[in-house]
Parts: C-alpha cells; sequence; structure tokens
C-alpha cells in the first residue's frame, strides 16, 4: 500500500464538507446531547434538513443507548478526527447530501423499496444492544455496544459507496477499523473468515415478516480475514458527523469500500469467526448473480445491470450525469493485492 506524506494540498475534512454540517454537529453535542440520551421514549428521531439540504439539525436518536453514559457518548463523537488522507480512507469528490443518503437506501429488513426503511424504521430502538462474539476466537462472549466502542478513538473517512445496482454515492462515515476490533478478540490460527449477522427482530422490522420476503433471515455476510483486516475496512457508527439514523444501519455496520454495497451489512448483533468459507445472504439466493467478494467490477456485469457505469446520486430531471466505474470502485491500490493470481471473472 502506497503511503502518501500530508502535504499543503491536503485540506480538512470541515473544508470539503459543507460547514454548516459541522457547526450545527458541534453545537448539538455541547448543548443537548446528555437532555438527549437522558430521555428513553420513543424511536430515533428523524434528522432534518436545512434550507441548504445538508445542514443537520440539532436532534439526536432519543434512544440510542441508555446503557452508556450520555458524557461517554458525548466524548466519542465530540473528538471525531478526519482520517489520514493518504492511504485511500478520503476523496475530494463530492458529497452525496445528506437527505439523499438517508432517504434512498437498501435495507430489506425494513422494506424492498428505496424510501421503505425511512419509513418503516421510525419505531426501530436499539436500546439496548450487544454484538455477539463467537467461533476461532480466544475472547468469545456477548459484549455491550459500549464494551464494543470504548477502547476506539472515532474518525471520519470519506468513502464512496457503490451499488451493484449500478448507482453510487459519496459518504462521510464516522467509525473505526474492523482489525483493531478483530484483534481484541484475538482469533486463532483457525480464522479464515469472519461472518456478520443483522438483527432479526421481525416485530421492528417489518421487511422481515412480510409474506413475499425471499431473504431466509437473519441477513448475513462474509470477507476473507485478510479483507477484514485491511486497512480500508470500517465499523461506522455514524455519518455526516451524526449518529447513524435506523435505515442506515444503526448502531453498528460495516463499509468495505471496494465492494458493492450488499456486502456492508448493517445493524450488526453477531460475528462468527470460521475456517471455511461462510455464507452470504445474497449469495444463498442466487449464487449466479451475487458472488461471495462482489468486488466492483467493471468487467463482471450483473444479469440485470451493467457494471462499466455509474450514477452518482442525487439524479434529477437536469442531472443524470454518468460516470466509468472503476475497479475496486477506486481502490485498487490499497486492495488489489489481495486477489493477485486469482481470476475476477470467476472468484466475483
Amino acid at each position: 500500500m502506497l503511503i502518501k506524506s500530508k502535504s499543503k494540498s491536503d485540506v480538512l475534512s470541515s473544508e470539503i464538507t459543507p460547514e454548516s454540517v459541522y457547526k450545527d454537529r458541534r453545537r448539538f453535542l455541547t448543548g443537548s446531547l446528555g437532555a438527549a440520551f437522558g430521555l428513553a421514549t420513543g424511536g430515533f428521531g428523524s434528522l432534518a434538513n436545512a434550507a441548504d439540504g445538508d445542514a443537520l439539525r440539532a436532534r439526536a436518536p432519543s434512544n440510542m443507548v441508555r446503557s452508556a453514559p450520555a458524557d461517554w457518548w458525548e466524548e466519542k463523537f465530540a473528538s471525531i478526527s478526519p482520517a489520514q488522507r493518504s492511504g485511500g480512507f478520503y476523496t475530494n469528490e463530492a458529497l452525496t447530501p445528506y437527505r439523499d443518503v438517508t432517504s434512498y437506501n437498501n435495507f430489506y429488513e425494513f422494506g424492498t423499496n428505496k424510501g421503505d426503511p425511512e419509513a418503516n424504521s421510525k419505531e426501530f430502538k436499539a436500546d439496548p444492544w450487544s454484538v455477539t462474539i463467537e467461533g476461532e476466537v480466544g475472547k468469545p462472549g456477548v459484549y455491550t455496544l459500549e464494551d464494543i466502542l470504548k477502547p476506539h478513538a472515532m474518525e471520519e473517512r470519506i468513502y464512496r459507496l457503490r451499488c451493484v445496482e449500478r448507482w453510487s454515492m459519496v459518504i462521510p462515515w464516522v467509525g473505526f477499523s474492523l482489525a483493531d476490533l478483530i484483534k481484541r478478540f484475538e482469533p486463532t490460527s483457525k480464522a479464515k473468515y469472519v461472518q456478520f449477522f443483522t438483527l432479526f427482530d421481525p416485530d421492528s422490522m417489518s421487511g422481515q415478516r412480510s409474506r413475499f420476503t425471499t431473504i431466509s433471515w437473519p441477513y448475513r455476510e462474509g470477507l476473507r480475514m485478510d479483507e477484514a483486516m485491511n486497512p480500508l475496512t470500517l465499523l461506522a457508527t455514524g455519518l455526516y458527523g451524526n449518529y447513524l439514523p435506523p435505515q442506515n444501519g444503526a448502531p453498528l455496520r460495516l463499509i468495505v469500500p471496494w465492494k458493492y454495497g450488499f456486502k456492508s451489512i448493517k445493524s450488526i448483533v453477531k460475528i462468527r469467526f470460521t475456517e471455511t468459507e461462510p455464507e452470504t445472504s445474497w449469495n444463498m439466493l442466487a449464487a449466479n448473480e451475487y458472488g461471495f467478494y462482489a468486488n466492483v467490477n467493471p468487467e463482471v456485469h450483473h444479469p440485470r445491470w451493467r457494471q462499466d457505469m455509474e450514477t452518482p446520486l442525487p439524479q434529477t430531471l437536469f442531472n443524470s450525469s454518468r460516470i466509468d466505474t472503476r475497479p475496486f470502485n477506486g481502490y485498487g491500490e490499497q486492495v488489489a493485492s489481495l486477489y493477485k493470481g486469482m481470476d475476477l471473472s470467476k472468484y466475483y
């Protein structure tokens, strides 16, 4: 991986992301955060947009995780640092507006239409939340969200997101390296893969109780161990300098920016370390369409969508531009070596 030294041309994240977003977040953190977490009623509040379409108003999700002290959460999010500009953790491409990031989603647990996750997740509760660690590890167990997050400093990374459906976004995520978490649980020599599971809760996730669902719940995904340990792989707890809304995978989701978006599993409740390649939901459903690796590859087309072009969102009547798709979503310098010698038209 090429590591570049910081230059005078490198800019701060606050200079790329609309300044009002960060100012509103700081006012929110220093003012209303403690009071918001003292409340324990209702679901996640919607984070409204200001007139510019990007800035967030100061209203926190009221039930994020009551078990974590309010001052602890405030410290975590008040100390977010921008990731180093080297290593692929940053792009200076135009950010997708917050409103589009949170209203145009694939999260089948809440429905199959793009607007369903936002519409159907208003009563979703992430309080309390725990993550089960199991399989080939030295420290298995059930860990609260505070246990999971507390040792890790939060940073902001601006990544491209490419959906297999041929649309794309650029999103400023908040989170920490998955590799740092994995090391804490001491995987054994048998741990060759990492499998992830989404919450299964049909009472609050309407898509899971639908008679028309074709997915075998819970939703599951997996990575090879070297993919999971790659510095780019992120466990996200927020976006746009604030907490993850439920439609984006609150309170904890995976981000693997060189793979198609369906690999970035949401609302994680279990992480399993295995010796053999684990099952993944879309591969189980249609193996000929959704391979285990799911690396962004403009030369391997999906049966329903060509992959050599993509449409950055938002798309409007007057702006439907398309751009060329890059191998590994533009992160080849950081990850291509993981697949040296592999036929990527076979291992797609």
